[in-house]
């Protein structure tokens, strides 16, 4: 098992917690907050996999199937701990986004794409899971709000190249670039940094 499936294994079970965390909150049974944990997981890997071409990774690998359902049985096991922290969500989120960046990004290289579509499918593969996940449990996407979400994958996917470039090896290439998603999310959310908010003309002049 090599370094990248790794890191697969455990951003898929980092998100798949995420969507059970907030199915639980809103108080859907055990099959529901399966089937949300396993959407945020490969909801993401799945549409990069359409858009490049390929079978999506989950139906040739029942190990996807497994992990959220081992992420299922950790919140049920550790509930007492796991529901009533509000931030347990949030950190397991923000791993879950940083794992995936890097590994949309080394799916786009390993299928010979230029660098700007790299990006744009690490950034898929790190937010189109929640995206997915927001909207099953009736929330607006994180994507679609000020929250520093997506951009922070944009970065990661800069951060790998740049390294790449620069020779870094590339199980430290992989590290720093999921560790840079990571912090520019916990630091956006940690201090309160945000995009500036559309407003309709109407609404400026209120």
């Amino acid at each position: 098992m090599d370094f990248i499936t790794i890191i697969d294994y455990i951003g898929t079970f980092a998100f798949a917690i995420s969507g059970i965390r907030l199915a639980s909150a809103k108080r859907f049974d055990w099959f529901g907050a399966y089937v949300v944990g396993f959407v945020t997981a490969v909801g993401g890997g799945t549409m990069r996999d359409l858009m490049l071409g390929c079978t999506p990774f989950w139906m040739s690998n029942v190990a996807y199937l497994i992990v959220s359902g081992l992420a299922l049985l950790f919140v049920v096991g550790l509930r007492k701990y796991v529901v009533k922290l509000n931030n347990t969500f949030f950190i397991f989120d923000a791993i879950g986004l940083g794992l995936f960046t890097v590994v949309g990004v080394e799916k786009s290289i390993a299928a010979g794409y230029p660098m700007w579509v790299g990006i744009i499918m690490g950034t898929m593969t790190g937010a189109a899971g929640g995206m997915f996940r927001d909207i099953f449990i009736n929330e607006v996407p994180l994507i679609f709000r000020k929250d520093i979400y997506a951009i922070a994958c944009v970065c990661g996917g800069f951060i790998y190249y740049l390294c790449h470039y620069l020779g870094v090896a590339p199980a430290l290439t992989q590290f720093v670039a999921a560790c840079s998603v990571i912090v520019i999310r916990i630091l956006a959310v940690r201090y309160g940094i945000c995009l500036p908010a559309l407003h309709a003309e109407d609404d400026s002049k209120r």
